[in-house]
Order: structure tokens, then sequence, then C-alpha cells
């Protein structure tokens, strides 16, 4: 069987059975607990009662008193009406809670405040070593406080909801008496989420009143998504994508849109207006994040807020010339000029290139010079000392390329030497107390290191011609990728216990022809970096490469990484610390880059 190519997309026909569990098959465990207290870090059960309901039916009870290790309180026994003597010749709760987990076997538990029943049950279970199940719960007072407004009942006790829904039983703080109330309780708070369209438990358990009806009625939109990984696309009524997402598992992450797990604002708001809602499954999760970068730069959804505007990227050029200067540029051209960035601002780039001009005296002027242009005087900058006057003829291009060389190296391969002396001027600084000058010279450091090192990690990959790799998958057999001048051409996967390499030879076989741009590139540079962050992964093997791929070892990601640590503790020190001295050990808005 070929490996799908990156660009296919799969369609997934489902079961009835793969929708959820309607709410009519589903047995539920509605029980009851009287304790000696409110906490079960002192306090102990003295009964319980349950009562087994599937489809409207009642299957079957269980009650029993506890005797617990102490006695009960006066004002407990007051409350519930349990006394010490009707506890006496009880059993105790290590030979009571296995006939209670055998008898709720398989069902939901349900609970009027859930939290206390099922928190005395867990601390018995571990108190008697019997492994608790992980029973599936659900709260009859997180659904009332969802379905019963006030001016129906005054408050969400169990005394009031049975009054409201006609309980036949009337709470009185005994167990199963208790147990029988939330009964109809919970018949009732089914009964009206029925109404609203919700008729699994899936449904049930995430059920919120913040999902408007008008939302909830789309759900039938995610109920045909199939349960795999890949990409999902919202489209409104001219069928123009809304939002783009990925997930592990499409159906399951596409059903929160209608539920209450998905709280942001704007995805409401989006939900409205979708009309339809598109799957595209992928082989890997790496396909479907890069399938995601591509769709949202493409199509720039409106309620998609991250990278939707790639093209906006800048980059820091050290320029092909005589006399080569650093500028701000919206590409990268194939050509002998070097670069640095991607950078997210002008902003920041322009914060790397301070940097370079506090440590290294190239010149900052924007006229072209050749070999032989003399001007009239030099600027500021000569005088100061932080250029070497090329422009008047005070700096040959020999001497002058001695300075270029620091500056390439800091962008293209080394950045040791630039680090360091950028180090020991905010050591300067920071010896005359001018400390905020050592604030900005550090962010600047920061910009260049991290935009250097991005540079000097996707220039090797984007020039390589082909790189096909491969990681073990949990579930068995190899996850493989085929990678070509920077830009995901194919992904695969064989299957557990199969000899890979047929795989790989049919994905060579099929991958993407890619076609590079005038810079040797073929994708944007944040599909690099995802495709790069796959191979960096531990567990990645090298399958076959055509080409070099390579980094180099003091560049600027070896700065990077022991400059990052220090800069996320930055904004963790105290700004009018006295006991700080260095400059990167004290507060500043970081420049990102």
């Amino acid at each position: 069987m070929p490996p799908s190519t990156f660009m296919a997309m799969q369609m997934v026909q489902e079961t009835f059975a793969d929708l959820g569990t309607a709410l009519a098959d589903v047995t539920f465990v509605v029980v009851d607990l009287e304790t000696t207290g409110g906490s079960p870090a002192g306090s102990q059960i003295t009964e319980i009662g349950a009562v087994k309901v599937r489809g409207g039916e009642v299957l079957g009870e269980f009650q029993t008193l506890v005797r617990p290790t102490t006695p009960i309180p006066a004002f407990i026994s007051v409350l519930t009406g349990i006394t010490n003597a009707m506890v006496a010749d009880a059993p105790r709760i290590a030979s009571v809670l296995p006939q209670f987990l055998q008898f709720a076997s398989g069902s939901v538990l349900v609970a009027h405040n859930a939290g206390f029943d099922v928190s005395f049950l867990k601390a018995a279970a571990l108190e008697t070593g019997h492994p608790w199940p992980g029973f599936a719960v659900l709260d009859t007072v997180r659904l009332a406080r969802q379905l019963v407004h006030k001016d129906e009942a005054p408050n969400h006790k169990l005394s009031s909801l049975a009054r409201l829904f006609g309980a036949a039983t009337t709470p009185d703080h005994r167990a199963l008496h208790d147990a029988r109330a939330t009964v109809d309780v919970l018949h009732g708070l089914v009964a009206r989420v029925g109404n609203l369209g919700v008729h699994t438990l899936e449904e049930l358990q995430s059920y919120s009143s913040r999902v408007s009806p008008a939302q909830r009625r789309k759900r039938f939109l995610a109920e045909a998504m199939p349960a795999a990984p890949g990409v999902y696309v919202f489209r409104g009524a001219r069928g123009e994508p809304l939002y783009v997402g990925t997930a592990r598992d499409l159906r399951r992450r596409t059903l929160t849109y209608f539920t209450g797990s998905e709280t942001r604002r704007r995805m409401a708001e989006m939900i409205g207006l979708a009309e339809s809602l598109t799957p595209i499954v992928c082989a890997t999760p790496l396909e479907a994040s890069v399938r995601e970068l591509r769709l949202i730069a493409e199509h720039k959804p409106r309620y998609n807020r991250r990278s939707r505007h790639p093209e906006k990227a800048v980059w820091v050029k050290l320029t092909d010339e005589a006399f080569p200067r650093l500028s701000v540029v919206r590409s990268v051209k194939h050509d002998r000029a070097h670069y640095a960035g991607p950078f997210a601002s002008r902003r920041t780039a322009e914060a790397a290139i301070s940097a370079v001009h506090e440590v290294v005296p190239l010149r900052q002027c924007t006229t072209r010079l050749s070999a032989r242009s003399v001007a009239d005087s030099a600027c500021m900058l000569f005088d100061l000392g932080r250029c070497g006057g090329p422009c008047v003829g005070a700096q040959t291009p020999d001497d002058y390329a001695d300075v270029v060389a620091r500056a390439r190296a800091a962008l293209g391969g080394s950045s040791r030497e630039i680090v360091t002396a950028l180090r020991e001027r905010l050591d300067d600084l920071a010896g005359q107390e001018r400390f905020e000058e050592a604030s900005t010279l550090r962010d600047r450091m920061m910009a260049l290191v991290r935009a250097s090192a991005r540079a000097q990690r996707l220039r090797p990959l984007t020039r390589t011609p082909q790189l096909i790799a491969a990681r073990r998958r949990d579930e068995g057999g190899w996850e493989l990728v085929c990678v070509r001048h920077g830009r995901l051409a194919g992904t695969s996967v064989s299957p557990p216990g199969a000899d890979p390499m047929p795989y790989v030879a049919a994905l060579r076989e099929t991958a993407e022809v890619v076609i590079t741009d005038d810079t040797g590139a073929a994708a944007l540079p944040e599909e690099t970096e995802l495709v790069l962050g796959w191979l960096e992964k531990p567990g990645t093997r090298l399958v076959d490469l055509q080409g070099e791929w390579t980094c180099p070892v003091d560049g600027a990601g070896s700065s990077r990484a022991t400059l990052e640590p220090q800069a996320e503790s930055w904004t963790a020190v105290e700004p009018f610390d006295q006991g700080l001295t260095r400059p990167w050990d004290r507060p500043a808005g970081a420049v990102p880059a």
C-alpha cells in the first residue's frame, strides 16, 4: 500500500456508534452518602444509598449503614437521624465498599454535589486497598446551575430541585431517600437538555448554557467528522475559510466548539457564521501542522490570529558591495549577501542591527560606496570611533573587509566573538551604573542572537535538495518524512512489524516535486521551522540525504542556549534590587524576535 502524499485529502464514513452513547442506553448509578463530617480527611462514611437506572427504569437499589471507627458527632445524628446505636452492628467500610463497587460496575456515577460523595468513596478505596475504577461522573448540581433559573427555584439544593421536578421521594438526609430524589431530579434535567438537542452522554457531560441554542443546533457539522488526526476548516456561507485548526482527533476536537469546552468568545461568533466544516485527514501530526500553516497563509481566515501574514516578516541583510552595511529587507535573495532572521517586526530587526553596531564599526550611512568614491566629510560616527570612515578614504576595502568578516560571522557562522564583545560592553555599562542603557543593549543582543540562530538553522535545510527521515511511532511502525529545500514534500507511516524501506522508496517517488524561488527556498520560514522541530527531536533517524545539512558548532544557537535561560529570569527580578550589578540580571521589556 503506497503512502499518502501530502496533498491528498481523505474522508472517512463513520457508523452511528461513533457519534456517542445515547442517553437511553447509559446505565446510571445515582449515589448518596451520609458521613460523620464534611471532609474525608477527618470523617468517615456512615451510610451508602444508591439507585441503578437505565432508560428511565429502576434496575436495582443498594443501601447499607456503615460502622465508622469513631463516634458520630451529636449534631450529625440530629441532621441525619443516624445514631451510634444504629451503626453498632453495621459492617465496616472494608466489607461494604467492594459490594458497592460491584453494584456500580460499568455505570456512570451520579450524585448531587458529586465532588463530595466521590471524594469519600475514593478515600475509602485508598484506605481499604481497593483500586478506584475510574467511573465517569455526572454532577446534578452542575447541570442544575446551567438549566434551572432563579425564578423557578430559590437555590440548587436537592430539596428545592426535588420540589421543582415533583420527586416521588422527599430528601431527608438518609442516603437511599436522597438517592431516589436525585434520580427524579436527574430525569427532569435530562428531559430539559433533550429539548435542547442533547441526546448523548458525551453531550450531557460537556453541556453548558454558555453555548447558545443556535450554536448547539450546528453540532451536526462536527458529528460527521472522522475520528482521525488532521486539519479542519470552518467555512462561511460563500465557502470562504473562517477558521483553520489541527487536531489529533478531528471529531472530538470539533465537537468542543458546540459545548462549554470552547470558551473563546470569538469562536462563538465564528460558529454563528459557519455553514460547513471540512476535514482533511493527515497521515502524521507534522503534516497536519504544515497543512494548517499553509491554509492560514493562503486564505488568511478572519478568526485565525497567528501565521496569517508570514509575508510580513523582515530580515537583516549584510549587503553585497564594496563597503557592505546592514539593512532591513522584506525577502531573502539568492545572492552573496548574508541574512539573519526572519524577524516578526521591523522594530526587532532594527534592534538586532543596533546590537551589531555596538561592537562592530560598520558604516551606518545609506549611500552606496564604490571602492574609489570619496566624500567631502565623514559623519559623527567617524569622530566617535564607531566607524572607520571608508566614505572619506580613511579605511581601505581590505581593512573594511576585516570588519565585515566579523559581522558576517555573527549573522551566518560563529557568533562567539560578537556575543563576548556585547557581554563585555554590558559589564562596562553596569560598572558605570548606566543600567537603562545596559537593559536596552541586553534586549538588542537577544534580538540578534535569536534571529541569527534562526537563520543559521533554516539556511542549511533550505539548501538541501532532499532529506528523508524516520521516527518510531508509539503505536508501532515508523513515521516517515520527505523534505525538499526546507519544504515538507511528503509524509507516510509504515505499519507495525513491516519493513519500512519499501515505504521509504514509495515516499521518495510520490513526494511533491518542489520548485525553489530565486532564494533557493521552497517554503515559508515557519514551515521550515516546523520541519526542523520534528527533525531535531530525539529518536529521529536520517534515512537519505542529498546535499549537505550542517550548522555551525559555535553559531548563534549555542549562544542562544546559554543566554535564553537568563533571559527568562530577567523579568522575575525586582526592578530596584540594589544587590544586582550585572545588566543581564536586571529586568526590562524584552524585545521579541
